[in-house]
């Protein structure tokens, strides 16, 4: 032990305070003898003193001082100024020469029969691990660094000082800051260990993470580097043991066309799979028991379900990292014994849209003039809603559609106004008759006939819930009807990311082609300034930002002056968004010129986004067209585009260069064009995947341009609102995530909870 360094075999689990939370756990395992990559801590205290002798933990304390954490601009300059000034600042001669040594020593191997030993220099990974023992439970989870495949002594140092400097990310000290948590009681240890140039390598749980059953563990695989399968890249093979057993009771394999290799010069390289092994078992029986022999030891020692990170390397299996699973909650008896089960006759099936259990009379509609027909507590069944059913809809106790995947209008729509929803039954409108009673538990996507009781557990959300879990990633609300937005903003929601006007106009029933027709564009402008203004007023002084106009011809024939509409093939990737409203600029200055008028009359939260973007081009038309109305975007008014084609992920750095304030993804149209799948269609439901890699990997490739130009990301798509998504997002950085209304709490918890993930293993997963 030096006095800057301790090796992994002198730590243990209660050494947090020396080596971080990785770093302990690191050592704990290697007194344990399990097989952990060699390594070293440089210790917090050597951080401590790197920022006391040098003088920077004065000049840091002073660009911290009064700092206004809501100011982003401010909070991201004094973000860069702290980390520029770490890593320019030289680590002191002896601290430094310590390093070096001891990295050295991680390359020390026996060279001939001579016994002549020479240092060998050998990759390594450099991982932050924050002491972060003292934090509240509900403390952020500051994205630190980790640097790959360092090598060679003029390069450690310099990885050790940028771990150092990433303390200060703007989300960590925006998170310290919101908790009043004092940043210089918060200090750094540096993971210096060996890399593991993973053939395979994944994540493991000793319980099931999805259903918190702790006699199942779960080993998650790929190929390659784990960078992949933390960042959802590359979806894994499953593997299900039964822990009494020791017996693999399920297997789930997915194709895998790529994986991350180190190559020769110690770079990330992406590489093609080899064909007969894309959609092979990637871990054959010998691995999977050793995993779970490992896996069971660390259980037992620690006495609670861990999350380990493994890699194998030469057919050698490694551990890399352990962590308590902070999510699990055993089910008591009780808890089980709640579990009901209904009986009755079964007339239909489809999707779960938006849950619930609701029992009351069908009313079937075949065509919006029937749409009256529809009295307050029926049972709505047609074959798909569209935007001017909206009135109907929120009169309905309970709504089914014969068509419909899980982002079609009907459950974007049910789903914030929490009405259960059922879809894609393919015939709900020829099986179900007008004046049928019927049951639909929308959460398990089953049609009763007649009227059965089903008991639904209640969820329960903690009364403070607002004031307990505070997050660095904003969770928004997505709002279309404005006179849910007092109910929505109750949720505690940090703005609104999306409002859709297509609600508003279904309601002013004049489709707005024709208020130009007609020249009622005041009219117009009227009707929008009065929905959202609504909204704006839920939600004062929280930013609320307005999509304009999304009309596809085929939604809207049912307004006056919607007979007008042109007949397309595929309405869907046809004349709207941004492209018509250019084509129609006299549409698109008035919605301007509403959110104008509310500027002026005081409701400066609203921003304004602009839809369906391709090119620059439009970019620049708009804000011409903005700037007609007396609004400079950007300056005068949040200005923004919706990222849901492809074509805006591959020209992200020019639509940032031209100048907007933040991008909001919409992934249900991303998903949509990315896979060529239509999402209307129930029979593809299975395939409609936002977690695929390659609309993952768009995500992150737009986000970390967007980082480099100040740009806020943002995301507004039904996407949001899963877990799994919302996890995968906070990791790439994400500045903010909009929910439906009924799911604001639980992505607020998922974000808490991997925010605080982060922050403990003490580094940005990338």
């Amino acid at each position: 032990m030096g006095k800057y360094v301790v090796w992994f075999k002198d730590l243990k689990k209660d050494s947090i305070a020396i080596a971080g939370g990785k770093g302990s756990n690191l050592g704990e395992m290697t007194q344990l003898s399990l097989p952990v990559p060699n390594g070293f801590a440089v210790t917090a205290s050597t951080y401590k003193e790197f920022i006391e002798q040098t003088g920077l933990k004065n000049q840091i304390e002073q660009f911290l001082s009064g700092l206004d954490e809501e100011d982003t601009d401010k909070l991201q300059k004094i973000s860069d100024q702290i980390q520029q000034l770490i890593i320019g600042t030289p680590v002191p001669e002896d601290m430094a020469e310590e390093i070096v040594n001891n990295y050295e020593l991680l390359g020390m191997k026996k060279r001939d029969a001579s016994n002549l030993v020479q240092p060998e220099e050998v990759f390594v990974a450099v991982r932050s691990s924050a002491t972060a023992e003292d934090l509240p439970s509900a403390s952020f989870a500051g994205q630190q660094a980790t640097f790959l495949n360092i090598k060679g002594k003029e390069h450690i140092v310099d990885a050790v000082r940028a771990c150092w400097a990433s303390l200060f990310t703007a989300r960590a000290i925006y998170y310290r800051q919101k908790n009043k948590f004092d940043h210089s009681k918060v200090y750094l240890s540096a993971i210096v260990q060996r890399m593991v140039n993973s053939e395979k390598s994944g994540i493991m749980f000793t319980i099931n993470p999805a259903t918190n059953n702790a006699d199942e563990l779960v080993i998650e695989a790929i190929f390659g580097l784990g960078e992949m399968i933390v960042g959802g890249e590359v979806n894994p093979n499953t593997y299900l043991i039964d822990k009494k057993t020791k017996q693999v009771k399920k297997i789930e394999v997915k194709k895998q066309d790529y994986g991350l290799f180190r190559n020769e010069k110690g770079e990330n390289v992406k590489r093609d799979i080899a064909k007969s092994d894309q959609e092979k078992q990637n871990l054959n029986d010998k691995q999977i028991q050793e995993l779970f022999r490992l896996g069971k030891r660390l259980e037992e020692h620690y006495g609670r379900p861990q999350d380990i990170e493994w890699a194998i390397e030469n057919g050698e299996v490694f551990l890399v990292q352990t962590r308590p699973v902070t999510t699990f909650k055993s089910k008591t008896a009780e808890e089980r014994a709640k579990v009901t089960t209904e009986i009755g006759k079964i007339i239909l099936k489809g999707d779960t849209a938006s849950a619930g259990v609701y029992s009351g009379p069908v009313k079937v509609v075949n065509a919006i003039s029937e749409l009256n027909k529809v009295l307050k507590g029926d049972i709505l069944v047609t074959v798909m809603t569209t935007p001017d059913m909206v009135p109907a809809m929120e009169r309905a106790g309970a709504i089914v559609t014969n068509e419909g995947g899980l982002t079609c209008h009907a459950a974007i729509v049910a789903r914030e106004m929490g009405t259960p929803c059922i879809v894609g039954t393919e015939h709900a409108t020829q099986v179900l008759k007008d004046g049928q009673i019927i049951t639909v538990h929308a959460s398990k996507g089953i049609v009763y006939e007649g009227k059965i009781e089903i008991k639904m557990p209640m969820k329960a959300v903690p009364a403070d819930a607002k004031i307990n879990i505070i997050t660095a990633t904003k969770v928004k609300v997505i709002m279309d009807i404005p006179e849910m937005a007092a109910k929505a903003a109750e949720t505690g929601a940090d703005g609104v990311g999306l409002v859709r006007l297509e609600i508003m106009i279904a309601a002013g029933g004049i489709h707005p082609a024709e208020y130009i027709r007609k020249g009622k564009e005041r009219d117009y402008i009227n009707l929008l300034k009065e929905g959202i203004k609504k909204i704006a007023t839920a939600f004062a002084h929280k930013p609320v930002w307005v999509r304009c106009s999304d009309m596809r011809t085929d939604e809207y024939r049912g307004l006056q002056g919607g007979n007008m509409e042109p007949k397309e093939t595929d309405p869907m990737i046809g004349w709207h968004g941004i492209r018509r409203l250019l084509d129609e600029p006299k549409i698109l200055k008035a919605e301007f010129q509403a959110v104008k008028e509310l500027h002026d009359e005081g409701w400066k939260n609203v921003g304004i986004m602009i839809p369906f973007v391709i090119r620059t081009e439009e970019v620049q038309k708009a804000k011409d067209i903005m700037r007609e109305v007396g609004l400079e975007p950007c300056k005068q008014v949040d200005f923004g585009i919706m990222v849901e084609t492809p074509a805006a992920c591959w020209i992200i750095e020019e639509l940032c260069k031209e100048g907007i304030s933040f991008v909001s993804f919409g992934t249900n149209d991303l998903t949509q064009m990315t896979l060529g799948i239509d999402r209307n269609n129930q029979k593809l439901n299975n395939r409609f995947d936002e977690m695929h890699p390659a609309v993952l990997g768009e995500l992150a490739k737009v986000i970390k341009m967007c980082q480099k130009y100040k740009v806020t990301t943002s995301i507004c798509g039904q996407a949001g609102s899963r877990p799994e998504m919302a996890d995968f997002l906070v990791h790439q950085g994400i500045d903010s995530i909009s929910a439906n209304a009924d799911a604001v709490y639980e992505i607020r918890k998922v974000v808490a909870q991997t925010e605080k993930k982060l922050f403990k293993d003490g580094e940005k997963k990338k």
